[in-house]
C-alpha cells in the first residue's frame, strides 16, 4: 500500500484541514508515493519505539515529532535524533492531532473508557451530565483511567455537569459552562482563577487522557478493513 491511499483513508475519517492553525498534522516523513510494509499507531515516537519497530514502517502517531520550524539537525538532540534514526530504517510518519482530537479522540476516551456516552460538542469540548458528589465523580475517573494519584481542584462539592477535553485545556476555559472540567496540564495560576470561580477541576493529564489513541484509531481503520500494530511511547512523568 502506498502512503497516499492511508492518507486518503485518514482523511476521511478526521480531516487533516480541520487541524488547528498553529498544528502540523499530516505527511511528516516520506512522500506519497512511498510504500510501507506496516503500520504502528503511537501516541508518540520516542527512541525505544523507533529502535523496537522493523525498517519500512508507517508510523501514525497522535502528537507531531517536528512541530515547530527546525533550523539545524543535530543526530544527538531531540527530535532530530529520531528522524536520523528513521531515515536510516526507511521508516514513514503521518501525525494526526488536533484534527483527530475534533473529530474522533475526545469522544472516544469519554463514552468508551469513561463510560458518559451522551454529551454535547462544541468542537474540542465535550459536556455532559454527572450528578454526583465530587469525591465520588472524582475517584470514579481516577479508576477508570488507571491512575494512582489525582489532582484536583474542589470548588463544588456536587457536580451537576462537567466538560472534557483529552490533553492539554486550560486555554478552553471560559469557552463553556459546567460545575467542573476534565483536561490535563493544568498550571497554578489557573487552578487558583478555577477556584474563585466556582468551576473544580479534575487533572486527567495529557498522557493518561490521550494514550487511547492508538486503540481509537485502529478500531476506525478496521472499518476500512486496514490492520495496525498498536504500541505506545513513554510517559516522560514518573512518580517516586
Amino acid at each position: 500500500m502506498k502512503i497516499a491511499q492511508i492518507y486518503s483513508i485518514l482523511d476521511q475519517i478526521a480531516p487533516f484541514c480541520d487541524q488547528e492553525e498553529w498544528d502540523n498534522s499530516g505527511l511528516l516523513l516520506g512522500s506519497f508515493e512511498d510504500e510501507f510494509d506496516e503500520i504502528y499507531l503511537s501516541l508518540d515516537l520516542d527512541s525505544g519505539v523507533i529502535n523496537s519497530t522493523p525498517p519500512n514502517t508507517l508510523f501514525i502517531t497522535h502528537h507531531p515529532l517536528i512541530f515547530k520550524g527546525l533550523k539545524n539537525l543535530n543526530p544527538n538532540l531531540y527530535p532530530s535524533n529520531l528522524v536520523f534514526e528513521m531515515i536510516k530504517k526507511d521508516q514513514k510518519l503521518i501525525c494526526m492531532h488536533t484534527n483527530f482530537d475534533k473529530h474522533a479522540l475526545n469522544k472516544f476516551v469519554l463514552s468508551e473508557v469513561l463510560g458518559y456516552k451522551k454529551f454535547e460538542q462544541n468542537d474540542f469540548v465535550l459536556k455532559f451530565e454527572v450528578n454526583k458528589k465530587f469525591d465520588d465523580f472524582a475517584n470514579e475517573i481516577k479508576n477508570k483511567l488507571n491512575l494512582d494519584h489525582l489532582k484536583v481542584v474542589k470548588s463544588n462539592e456536587f457536580i451537576k455537569t462537567a466538560a472534557f477535553c483529552t490533553g492539554s485545556g486550560a486555554d478552553l476555559i471560559g469557552s463553556f459552562e459546567a460545575d467542573c472540567f476534565l483536561s490535563g496540564d493544568f498550571k497554578y495560576h489557573t487552578a487558583l482563577q478555577c477556584y474563585e470561580n466556582k468551576l473544580s477541576l479534575i487533572d486527567i493529564t495529557h498522557f493518561a487522557s490521550e494514550r487511547y489513541f492508538g486503540d481509537c484509531l485502529a478500531k476506525l481503520l478496521q472499518k476500512n478493513q486496514v490492520f495496525a500494530k498498536i504500541t505506545n511511547s513513554i510517559n516522560p512523568f514518573s512518580q517516586i
